[in-house]
């Protein structure tokens, strides 16, 4: 076990409580657990204390820093329709995909990863002490006895139909109020919590699972935040600045293929028909018609700033985006297949009537 004195602070990470379990220790005695599973637990951002260089909106350039050092970690996934559009371009400038929670974390300045990194189960170590926060359950309007374990009140001798009630709260004439933060009836749950120096009991880096000794607050499903005890010394086989995987770096994107001499003339011919690209529907299609956009050609012929504008104004730009609509106009051109079997069939037929 390492020292407190000295030890750099880590990042914690984000997972998802799945429930609770039992394992067994070398003698035999069973061990109640809560597992957790790192769902994609991914570096988006980091904050920094040293200044860089940022451009402004008239093109020139001032000195920034955070103030601070800090991991932003993202966990889980979220399609990009129910992310804001400021959230959007944050992910999308940290090459990562939308992530379900976000939260984060104070390190030392020594301890910043690499942007787009992910987190494995070996962040941890077996016999470490940890600190886990998360939302307890909500009960909702609960009664004294329920709330703060008050006793009732007595069962006979005079009270009647009272008897979960939590009594007087208030003094006489002086100062004759309630004082504040008094225990009474009130919401119950739905707070955040958190539990200190829970040992971690087992870790299993193929799947994403961290087994934690005891009960942690929240229900089966929630997220919680799992950071290094800060009363307990970190092990000394922890490693520093954590269990980082490299970010993967986006393919290459390939140029379309030559048209070859077998391959079928698509240009020009009734086949060269907007709707084979794979999610241009009837409306869609008849919208970019409308546009001057209704064929293959003219669709990748026109301009990317008149392109975008008028994808823009149809409010198709991230279904064009996400489905690489270029990409497959330039490939069904070039002489390949559309995407869909119904779009390879409607291919065929229209090089049949159009005699080729």
């Amino acid at each position: 076990m390492g020292s407190l004195v000295g030890q750099s602070k880590r990042s914690g990470v984000l997972a998802r409580k799945l429930g609770m379990t039992r394992v067994f220790d070398e003698g035999g005695l069973h061990v109640p657990v809560t597992v957790l599973a790192l769902e994609g637990c991914q570096v988006v951002g980091v904050r920094t204390d040293e200044d860089r260089a940022v451009k402004t909106k008239k093109g020139g350039d001032v000195t920034r820093n955070d103030g601070y050092n800090a991991v932003i970690m993202g966990a889980g996934d979220r399609k990009a329709k129910r992310v804001s559009k400021p959230m959007r371009a944050q992910f999308a400038k940290a090459g990562v995909a939308p992530k379900a929670k976000v939260r984060e974390f104070r390190v030392d300045a020594d301890q910043l990863p690499e942007v787009g990194s992910t987190i494995g189960a070996d962040h941890f170590v077996a016999g470490q002490k940890v600190d886990v926060a998360g939302v307890t359950i909500g009960r909702g309007f609960a009664g004294a006895m329920k709330r703060w374990n008050f006793g009732g009140l007595r069962a006979t001798h005079g009270v009647s139909i009272s008897h979960r009630s939590h009594g007087s709260t208030g003094q006489c004439q002086d100062p004759g109020r309630v004082f504040k933060g008094k225990k009474m009836a009130g919401h119950y749950g739905s707070a955040r919590r958190t539990v200190q120096n829970l040992e971690i009991v087992r870790t299993d880096t193929d799947r994403g699972l961290i087994l934690v000794k005891g009960a942690i607050p929240g229900h089966d499903g929630s997220w919680v935040e799992l950071r290094d005890a800060v009363k307990t010394a970190r092990p000394d086989e922890a490693p520093a600045p954590g269990a980082y995987s490299a970010p993967e770096k986006a393919p290459e994107k390939k140029e379309a293929p030559a048209p070859s001499g077998d391959a079928p003339k698509v240009e020009g011919t009734a086949a060269d028909n907007i709707v084979l690209v794979d999610g241009i529907g009837p409306k869609a299609e008849e919208a970019l018609k409308e546009k001057g956009l209704g064929t293959l050609s003219g669709f990748v012929n026109a301009s990317d700033e008149e392109r975008d504008a008028i994808l823009e104004e149809l409010g198709v730009t991230e279904k064009a985006k996400n489905e690489d609509w270029v990409g497959q106009a330039k490939d069904i051109l070039a002489g390949g297949e559309p995407k869909a079997k119904v779009d390879k069939d409607l291919l065929k037929k229209l090089l049949k009537e159009g005699g080729e």
